[in-house]
């Protein structure tokens, strides 16, 4: 008899395009049925938003410099409400985007990127913002879209052009202009360009000698000014603008006003010589603790009576609370340390800014808040789990470049640009974290809103390498 032909079927492997169909079609259906059951929200914050879009289209002749200009002239730029609203929708499906590509092309697995992708698009907390007036989802984007191009530079070295450089710092400096938190952020960028580049370019083996001629091409002169320029022309515009209309070397006239929001609560020990100030902000303190349990946000509604008891102008009184705030925390630094790192705490939680009533079926909320309450507690796990492995990972990093060793995360030699790109997103969020809090205790959890999904792409590429070098381990102890 013949012998039958064996037949070799091969096995179905998902393919990028497969995987992006699959993403952009959730994230697509998902803001299509946001803007056919949901509508635009607006908060307290939104209306003075508004106001200084309009003196933006107004030429800039009435800002009142109490935020910084990115939100406004997106608003000014973008236009009503409802139009705003379809532009973030559209920017958090484009961010969705970008977490695809750098999922996929960091690891050149498209599951990966299919993973953080959709771990982005169905928080439901990124996805609620996008409804919301406010900066959360437009500084989402322009983060992610920074971390786009950084790992565009780390990754392909024909990019590493003056327009790549220029998009960088641009992007960047837009960053910090809609959220200043972020003021580090082209400083951080520009590190990463001439150091962390630099060792990533550098091919496992090699000498730092063999490649010295090439490590000069990383970063050239023509592309370190194209990244400046931006940041020069944009930042360097704004601080001047600042200083110029309102004599302050700062990106708001906010800053006295933020510090209370950590003084306040011992405001007691502010000297006599600004007795009025101290009586009329622990007057209103002390009703916003009883009603809340907390002096969070007590400042705003003091500043009319504050203004009027003291003679102080809007500005003249920020400028004195600057003072008397910097005072009170080099004289009490531990009861200042105690407020920060509450806030830093209160850094990691998960906030879902939502409204009931814009749901256009009420019915609808009694299955949605279940669904918040436990992505709450599963993003929140995920959070404790990178503050704890990111400090070990720090910490072991550490050790063995001293001991000269491979640490027992080994993905250095073997990924070494997912490596560099895992120090910049961890550096990242530690420094915000960390800043958020030395400047503000307010809402301190809507801070980590823009960083909140490269959170969970650290975590996702610290746990693919865990399990990849597990077995490696185990076989070289055997």
């Amino acid at each position: 008899m013949p012998e039958t032909p064996t037949v070799t079927s091969k096995r179905w492997l998902p393919t990028p395009a497969f995987w992006l169909i699959i993403v952009c079609g959730i994230a697509f259906i998902e803001r299509l049925l946001t803007f056919f059951l949901y509508q635009s929200v607006s908060y307290s914050d939104t209306p003075s938003y508004r106001r200084l879009a309009e003196s933006v289209l107004a030429g800039f002749a009435s800002y009142d410099g109490t935020r910084t200009p990115g939100y406004p002239v997106f608003l000014a730029l973008v236009g009503n409400d409802q139009r705003v609203w379809l532009a973030q929708l559209t920017l958090g499906f484009i961010t969705t985007v970008l977490m695809f590509y750098i999922g996929w092309k960091l690891t050149d697995k498209a599951w990966f990127g299919g993973i953080v992708a959709l771990a982005h698009t169905l928080n439901l907390s990124q996805l609620f913002f996008e409804s919301n007036l406010l900066t959360e989802s437009l500084t989402t984007f322009l983060m992610v879209l920074t971390m786009a191009e950084i790992f565009t530079w780390l990754k392909f070295p024909k990019t590493r052009t003056v327009w790549l450089a220029f998009g960088l710092g641009l992007v960047s400096t837009v960053t910090l202009l809609v959220r200043p938190l972020f003021i580090y952020l082209p400083f951080l960028v520009i590190f990463v360009l001439v150091i962390i580049s630099r060792r990533a370019s550098i091919p496992i083996g090699s000498s730092r000698s063999e490649d010295a001629s090439k490590n000069r091409h990383i970063l050239t002169w023509r592309a370190a000014i194209a990244f400046m320029v931006p940041v020069i022309l944009l930042l360097g515009g704004w601080v001047t603008f600042i200083h110029t209309r309102f004599n302050e070397w700062s990106l708001t006239t906010m800053t006295g006003y933020h510090l209370v929001q950590h003084t306040g609560s011992y405001f007691e020990y502010v000297p006599d010589e600004y007795a009025s100030v101290r009586d009329t902000y622990i007057k209103y303190r002390d009703a916003q603790i009883a009603k809340y349990g907390t002096q969070t946000n007590a400042i705003w509604d003091a500043i009319p009576e504050m203004s009027q008891v003291s003679g102080y102008s809007f500005y003249a009184l920020s400028r004195v609370l600057t003072r008397i705030s910097i005072q009170l925390i080099l004289e009490h630094p531990f009861l200042y340390l105690k407020n920060a790192i509450s806030g830093w705490w209160m850094f990691w939680r998960i906030p879902v800014y939502w409204s009931a009533d814009g749901l256009r079926f009420s019915w609808m909320a009694s299955g949605i808040t279940p669904i918040i309450q436990i992505e709450r507690a599963a993003i929140f796990f995920i959070n404790l789990i990178f503050i704890f492995f990111s400090l070990l990972f720090t910490i072991t990093e550490i050790i063995s470049t001293i001991r000269h060793k491979p640490s027992w995360l080994n993905f250095r030699a073997t990924h070494p640009i997912m490596y560099n790109f895992s120090w910049l997103l961890l550096a990242n969020i530690w420094i915000a974290s960390v800043l958020q809090t030395l400047l503000d205790h307010g809402d301190n959890p809507r801070f980590l809103v823009p960083l909140q999904s490269l959170v969970l792409m650290w975590v996702v590429i610290f746990t693919v390498q865990l399990v990849i070098n597990t077995p490696t381990r185990r076989k070289k102890a055997v």
